[in-house]
């Protein structure tokens, strides 16, 4: 095939095979007929949303977005176990919630999104506004004693490692 004809079909490639992966799952079996429509979904949706996507994100380094969804998934784990302990023994008077402004030095929207799904997927944090020119995020904390110690967590721990895959 012509690349031109591989670039129209495949104008995502990452997304198409997302798509793929997320379908199966979803049917939550592997059978051929769930592989090709999971395919067909996975080339008609970037297909039919190339026109919002004008401008491709780049990853300079996409093996460590692997790596980068093992911690997540990780830190869901460990906060979930967090959060159900301050919730079952934590008095109320002692919960300290807290709202973080996080200065942001991510500049590509996807790494932005991601960024803040990633803190809104961790229980106990909530990401709640973009500031205009994207250059904070404001995150509310469940319990934040110390809230530059989160605001330095989530810098170290996820934005560093975007700022390495998307910039």
């Amino acid at each position: 095939m012509s690349q031109r004809l591989m670039r129209w079909l495949f104008p995502h490639p990452l997304l198409t095979f997302i798509l793929v992966i997320v379908w199966c799952l979803l049917i939550n079996g592997l059978s051929l007929g769930t592989v090709v429509f999971g395919l067909i979904l996975g080339i008609a949706v970037p297909i039919l949303t190339a026109a919002y996507w004008p401008n491709r994100p780049v990853l300079s380094k996409p093996a460590h977005l692997g790596a980068y969804a093992l911690i997540v998934m990780r830190d869901i784990v460990v906060a979930n176990v967090e959060v159900a302990m301050i919730v079952l023994f934590k008095r109320n008077s002692d919960m300290q919630p807290n709202w973080v402004s996080i200065p942001l030095d991510l500049r590509t929207p996807e790494a932005i999104a991601i960024l803040a799904g990633t803190i809104t997927l961790t229980p106990g944090t909530v990401s709640a506004d973009l500031s205009d020119q994207g250059h904070a995020l404001l995150v509310h904390s469940l319990d934040a004693p110390d809230p530059a110690a989160v605001r330095d967590e989530i810098k170290q721990r996820y934005e560093n490692r975007l700022k390495e895959i998307f910039e």
